[in-house]
Order: structure tokens, then sequence, then C-alpha cells
């Protein structure tokens, strides 16, 4: 009798406290819909749209400044459009309150009792709870990018002229690495909004990452446009630069990284290339700082081939040299400098990683001296 009590006694307990927490939760819901106002503004003074402005602002911001590299960039991107597909899901469910008071009580009633109803036809409280990765709450989280991007573009499908959303998808587009779409989104973003420098060069990014290496006469022109039209603009100078570099105008280039490099703080992790591509601009595309290194280590080479010549070193030295020609691409003195360590150590077990050297190099065993 007294197990047989007490399980029954723990049913009516559960029951006891559900409909206890149901009122107060029904109370709770009944205050805080009775219309009142506390320290609000105006519907016309609250724009839900301007948080994510200014954080889509700042990210430009930061990229401009280069405290984010282009990378960084996209992917506080990519996490505000996340953020805001969240919050149009949440502003859609959220509708405005035109009931009054006694349908208001007949909906909470409802509730309550449906609610109380539904866990009494389905529910247990001896039941153990669902796993916390399989709640649908904790699902709805774990949303990927991809399906972001395909909740805005069916929204973008119905209101075509919703710039936010087009300003959310093409940088997103750019870190999947669909620049064709990416092109298209910022070319919409341009129609529905005044150009601005950033814009162009957005959309000439774009064009460039979609031409894959073989330059873009729109993306120049929209490059030379940001240029022309902000004296400040960082961004569009640096890809003309480099644009320039690639098609061999080096008087051009060598313009706009002087003015890239004049407009920066001196800590921009870009600014030591930008030096040096003005270095190389200004020397007719010869990189003069490589050919002092090739000059350097031809000079190491040349003293160290002319020691062993002279009088002889060890397997290692002789295999240093042959790695050394091989590395300056010189294959005639890799050979003979191989030929010459043959000669000197004739027995094969002495010369075992010289000979994998020489040979996975396309070297010949001949055995031939200088």
């Amino acid at each position: 009798m007294p197990r047989l009590a007490d399980k029954r006694l723990g049913p009516m307990i559960f029951w006891s406290i559900a409909i206890a927490v149901t009122a107060v939760a029904c109370a709770a819901l009944f205050y805080a819909a009775a219309g009142r106002t506390v320290n609000a503004a105006g519907p016309e003074m609250i724009d839900p749209d301007e948080h994510f402005r200014l954080l889509l602002a700042g990210i430009e911001a930061d990229e401009h400044s280069g405290k984010l590299d282009t990378a960084q960039a996209l992917a506080a991107r990519g996490e505000l459009a996340r953020e805001l597909l969240r919050s149009k899901s949440e502003s859609t469910a959220r509708q405005p309150d035109t009931l009054g008071r006694a349908p208001l009580l007949i909906g909470i009633g409802a509730v309550a009792a449906l609610s109380l109803g539904i866990y009494a036809a389905l529910g247990s409280p001896s039941l153990p709870s669902l796993p916390l990765a399989e709640r649908p709450e904790i699902a709805a989280q774990n949303i990927d990018l991809e399906d972001a991007v395909a909740r805005i573009e069916a929204r973008l499908a119905t209101t075509p002229d919703d710039v936010r959303g087009w300003q959310v998808l093409a940088p997103t587009y750019i870190e999947l690495g669909r620049y064709t779409e990416a092109v298209n989104a910022y070319r919409q973003v341009l129609a529905l909004t005044p150009p601005t420098a950033e814009l162009r060069t957005d959309l000439a990014e774009a064009l460039l990452l979609e031409a894959g290496g073989a330059g873009s006469d729109e993306a120049m022109a929209l490059l030379a446009e940001a240029a022309a039209s902000d004296t400040a603009n960082i961004r569009s100078r640096l890809y003309l630069a480099a644009e320039l570099m690639r098609t061999a105008s080096y008087e051009d280039a060598a313009v706009y990284w002087q003015e890239a490099i004049n407009l920066a703080n001196g800590d921009e992790p870009w600014l030591e290339a930008a030096n040096q591509g003005l270095a190389v601009a200004l020397n007719d595309g010869v990189d003069t700082a490589a050919q002092d290194q090739m000059e350097m280590i031809q000079g190491m080479v040349g003293g160290l081939s002319e020691r062993l010549y002279a009088d002889g070193g060890t397997v290692e030295e002789w295999m240093q040299l042959v790695r050394s020609h091989l590395v300056l691409n010189d294959r005639e003195n890799a050979q003979r400098a191989y030929d010459a360590a043959i000669a000197a150590y004739p027995a094969a077990f002495d010369r075992g990683e010289l000979d994998t050297l020489a040979l996975s190099a396309g070297l010949t065993l001949n055995g031939d001296t200088p």
C-alpha cells in the first residue's frame, strides 16, 4: 500500500505544480499585454535596421583601415548575415497587438487548457528529457551559411528591392566562392543605392575574382572611378596598382602604390607589400631585392665550387654544391659537380644521400671525371 500511495502521489504533485506554473504564466501574460508603456519611444523613432547598418559599417571601416584583412572581413560579413536572418525570422513572428482585453483573456485560457490537455494525452513526468542536441530550438541555432543564404534568396525573390538583403548576400557569396552571384548582388546594391567608392571597389573585386586572374576592363574602370571619387580610398588604389603591375604598366602602377602608401598609418599589414611593389614598379618590373639575393647565392655557390674543385671536400659539401646548382636551375654544373663527387668517392655506399638527390633530379651516374 505505501508503494501504491507513492506512485499515485508523484503524478498528483506534478499536476499541482504544473497547474500552478500555468496560472502564474497566464497572469504574467495578461499583465504584459495590458497595454502599458514604460519609457518607450514611438514606432516612428525606432529603426530595427540601424543595428545591422552600424555593424556592417564597422566591418567596412575596419577593413578599410587594415584592422581586418579580406578573409576576416568576409567572415565577419557572413556572421552578420546569419544574425540578420535570425533577426528577420524573429521580427516576422511578432505581430502588433490589436486584441481587446476580453479576447485576450479567452486566448490565454485556451492556450493554458490546450497545453495541459496535450501534455495529459502525450506527456508523462516519468519520461526522460530530450537530449539537448535533438531539441528543435538548438537545431535552429545550428543553421549553416548555405541555409541562411537560401532563405535570404527566397525573400529577395519576392522583395527584390530589399537592399539590405543584397548587401548581406554579396560578401557572403564571395566567402562561398560564388563570384558570379556576388557580381550580380553588388550590381543590385549599386542599382538601389547611391554609388560610393567602396561599392565600386566591392564590385570590381568580385569581377576580378570571377575573371580568375585574367583581368577585367570593367573592374579597372570601376576602380579608377572609385579612386577618383574618394581620395582617401586605399583599397581601390591597391587593386589598381596590382592590376597595372600584371599588365606591365609600371609607371601608372607606381602612382597608385605611392598614393596608397601615403594614406597608410604605418602599421597596416599590406604596407610592406606595397613598398615592395613600388620598388619593383620604379625599376620597370625588375625586383632588385630578389635580384640581389640571387646574386648573393650565386656568389656563395661560386666560392664553394672553387674550393671543392681545388682542394676537395666531404660528401656532404659536394651534395650541397649539387643541390645549390639544381636550385639555380644550372643542370650542367650540377652534373659536373656530381661527376666530381663520384670521382672523389667511387664507393657507392659513401654517397647514399648524394646519389638519391642527384638521380631523383635527373642527373646521370656515369662516373666521368671533370
